[in-house]
C-alpha cells in the first residue's frame, strides 16, 4: 500500500513507454484557458461570490488566485522534479505511495468526469 517507485524507476519506465511529450507551453497554456472558461468560471464563480462572498468579493478572489497559483507553483515543482510524460498520479506514486496513487487516480476520474457532465 505504501510502496512507491523511485524517480529513476519512473525514468526508465518512461524511455520504453509509448506515452511521449507532444503538447508544448502555449499548448498547456490554451488547454487550461479552455479548462476553466468551459468549467463555467464566468457563472458558477460569480454566483458562490454573489451568495456567499457578500461585500469581500474582490478578497474572495483575491484569496483563490493566490491559492490557484500556489497549486500551480507545486505541480512545476513536482513536473521539473520527475521530468516524465504523466499526471497527479505518477507523482502521488513517487512521493507518496501506491495507495494515495489509486486515491488520486479516481479523483482525477471524478474531477474529468464532472467537468464534461
Amino acid at each position: 500500500m505504501l510502496m512507491r517507485k523511485s524517480v529513476e524507476q519512473v525514468q526508465r519506465e518512461s524511455e520504453t513507454s509509448t506515452l511521449k511529450r507532444t503538447l508544448g507551453p502555449w499548448n498547456l497554456v490554451f488547454l487550461g484557458v479552455g479548462c476553466i472558461i468551459g468549467a463555467g468560471i464566468f457563472v458558477r464563480t460569480g454566483n458562490a461570490a454573489a451568495l456567499h462572498a457578500g461585500p469581500a468579493v474582490l478578497l474572495s478572489f483575491l484569496v483563490a488566485g493566490i491559492v490557484c497559483a500556489l497549486a500551480g507553483l507545486c505541480y512545476a515543482e513536482l513536473s521539473s522534479t520527475l521530468p516524465v510524460s504523466g499526471s497527479a498520479y505518477t507523482y502521488s506514486y513517487t512521493t507518496v505511495g501506491e495507495f494515495a496513487a489509486w486515491i488520486m487516480g479516481g479523483l482525477l476520474l471524478l474531477e474529468y468526469g464532472l467537468t464534461v457532465w
